[in-house]
């Protein structure tokens, strides 16, 4: 028996209004076997960075050919472009203003399709609610197998956004800077182990120090390696330099925000 397709859902939707729900029975009523699975619905309201980096650390956890809708889409009604992406091993389908930009980089192979065929589309299709009208269905009736060329035709002129990149101004210096608070206040850098481990190669003996908005935030192992309510850093889950207070909020305890800056001295 074939395995149920999966297709994910992110949006900044929330769960008070019924726009979720709506989705899901959109992509149910084209295919019952869709196994839906909410990835998100609390990005922050038109956050496209947010959402694509919530995509970019969270989808190869998800079966090959899993169906990846992103609704996070201020330009809804305009003349931005509703795209469906194929890579190697999995698809999106969202608005094109750049929330793909991570799934670009990181693809082998990379086929952007701009969607035109309506007859996939909610009959009567609306100006404000593409998540029901346009994404949903397309990603159901992909999930029936319908060949992507059926969607529209490529394009190579697809919206990418600057992502920020850690930079090294000195051979002891890496400067990066804040880019997700997740609910506990713990907030994840643009810094990854990788990067670090570069830094500080040849380097034997010196330790590394982080400092945001003058603060030191010793390293630590894991959470409750740091016993008091100050600030420290460690390496997460997803291999990035990430800030916390154990058993508090950091963003809010030490007035942090996406954008500082945040710098790695090997002392």
């Amino acid at each position: 028996m074939d395995q149920r397709p999966v297709i994910t859902l992110t949006t900044d939707f929330g769960y008070k209004d019924p726009f979720v729900g709506i989705m899901k029975g959109v992509i149910l009523n084209i295919n019952p076997l869709a196994n839906i699975i909410d990835l998100t619905h609390g990005i922050s309201p038109q956050n496209i960075m947010e959402a694509a980096f919530a995509l970019e650390t969270s989808f190869k956890y998800f079966p090959y050919k899993a169906i990846n809708v992103v609704v996070v889409d201020p330009g809804v009604g305009s003349i931005r472009k509703p795209i469906l992406v194929a890579t190697d091993r999995h698809y999106f389908v969202g608005p094109d203003n750049g929330v793909f930009t991570s799934i670009y980089a990181l693809a082998e192979s990379v086929q952007v399709i701009h969607i035109t065929s309506e007859h996939y589309f909610l009959p009567g299709k609306g100006a404000t609610f593409h998540g029901r009208d346009v994404f949903a269905p397309v990603a159901a009736w992909l999930s029936k197998g319908i060949d992507i060329l059926n969607f529209g035709e490529p394009i190579t002129d697809y919206v990418t956004l600057p992502i920020p990149v850690p930079a090294s101004p000195s051979k002891n210096i890496l400067e990066g800077e804040v880019i997700y608070i997740d609910r506990f206040g713990n907030l994840t850098t643009n810094i990854h182990h990788l990067k670090m481990d570069e830094f500080t190669f040849g380097n034997t003996g010196k330790q590394p120090k982080i400092i945001i908005n003058g603060k030191e935030a010793p390293l630590k192992n894991f959470f409750s390696e740091a016993t008091d309510g100050g600030l420290y850093s460690l390496i997460n889950s997803f291999g990035y330099l990430e800030l916390f207070v154990n058993s508090g909020n950091a963003a809010l305890i030490f007035g942090l925000d996406v954008g500082n800056k945040v710098v790695v001295v090997l002392t």
